[in-house]
């Protein structure tokens, strides 16, 4: 077997691995791994292969890492405007009770209400900040 054929066959186990998984750094590993084919087919030799295919493996992970680092994950669904566009929203409280619930009209039904932690409870306008099932999570406007 030829370096070429193992190359591109350790870069295909990778990329079934990374399927399997769904762990991106496999397939970071999988592109490092193709690099080092592509130096074997241009004639490199072994020892240079092998650094080849770390080097692009390498930086290719640091660059995810580093980009991960700067672009953090989204917010849950629950608090993110963008899914849910009841986020936002005016609700209107008439009355609360001791528990910190209440329940309000709000697009054509009764919604259950819970204030969000560390607010008072008054009756008035309230903006919606969470949904949680059935349940929006509002503090004072």
């Amino acid at each position: 077997m030829t370096p070429i054929t193992l190359w591109w066959i350790l870069a295909g186990a990778a990329v079934v691995a990374e399927l399997l998984s769904g762990t991106l750094y496999l397939l970071l590993l999988a592109a490092g791994l193709a690099s080092g084919a592509l130096a074997a087919w241009l004639g490199a030799s072994i020892t240079s292969q092998l650094l080849l295919a770390s080097a692009v493996a390498g930086a290719l992970m640091l660059a995810w890492h580093l980009w991960r680092r700067r672009h953090p994950k989204d917010q849950p669904a629950s608090q993110n405007p963008d899914v849910n566009l009841d986020l936002g929203q005016t609700v209107q409280v008439d009355h609360w009770r001791p528990d910190g619930s209440a329940t309000t009209h709000y697009r054509g039904a009764q919604w259950a209400v819970q204030l969000q932690p560390g607010q008072s409870a008054q009756p008035g306008p309230h903006r919606i900040v969470e949904v949680l099932g059935s349940r929006l999570i509002v503090a004072p406007v």
